[in-house]
């Protein structure tokens, strides 16, 4: 859903905050100050961070695949008056924006859609300034060892799939079955290597860490262990 004027108000005035997982706040010493920065929202939208990084200060390019969600940040940004600049494209292909063109990216979990990761921190390394920063957040690899509507139903945990894990070529035919039925997106696990040594890999480094949980009624998995992980990683440079 997107944000309301009270929202957008509130962040004009510094009192906001956004999230890369369901819970948690984002650190605000991890965005820094947004005034005159420039912030690529990357898969990122639907109304809801893009509109109040704008409304803090901030240059906001909003760049997404789906057509409906960048549809969203518009309507806000019509609503508000808020500098939001929508592009669609590919999260793994930012081949319409320039070279260091970025002080920030802000990359709520999204990546699960991304059949490889990798191409997406490269590109992100690409696009930064140097001294830019990502900000990602980004599911835990043990989410997908899992059939969550089945663990839903049963209240029971039980291992089901080898990683990595794709909807495409999950191996339950039944499962198979239910999410092509679903209309839902595809989705593609990560393993951590993909997701923080991509990063390393990229020229990245990594400056904060953090975990988060999603809710009961999501999985049970959320019980017992931390669903979602967040990073905030330098592109090194003055």
């Amino acid at each position: 859903m997107p944000v309301d004027r009270e929202t957008i108000q509130r962040a004009r005035s510094g009192d906001w905050s956004v999230i890369l997982t369901p819970n948690i706040p984002v650190p605000r010493d991890w965005l820094g100050e947004l005034r005159e920065r420039d912030v690529l929202c990357l898969a990122s939208g639907g109304g809801q961070q893009s509109p109040v990084l704008a409304a803090a200060g901030a240059r906001v390019t909003s760049f997404d695949l789906s057509d409906e969600q960048l549809a969203k940040d518009r309507i806000v940004a019509e609503r508000d008056g808020l500098p939001i600049t929508c592009i669609r494209g590919n999260m793994a292909d930012l081949s319409p924006l320039i070279d260091a063109s970025f002080d920030l990216i802000f990359h709520p979990v999204s990546n699960v859609f991304a059949e490889d990761v990798r191409p997406v921190w490269r590109e992100c390394f690409r696009v930064l300034r140097r001294g830019g920063v990502l900000l990602a957040g980004f599911m835990n690899p043990i989410f997908h060892l899992f059939d969550h509507d089945e663990a839903r139903a049963t209240g029971q945990l039980v291992v089901k799939y080898p990683l990595p894990f794709s909807d495409l070529t999950n191996p339950d035919p039944m499962a198979r079955e239910r999410w092509l039925k679903s209309g839902m997106a595809t989705e593609f696990s990560h393993s951590l290597d993909a997701q923080i040594g991509g990063q390393l890999a990229a020229g990245f480094t990594l400056t904060g860490f953090y975990e988060d949980k999603w809710d009961d009624d999501a999985t049970p998995l959320n019980r017992y262990a931390p669903t979602y992980i967040a990073t905030r990683a330098l592109k090194p440079g003055l």
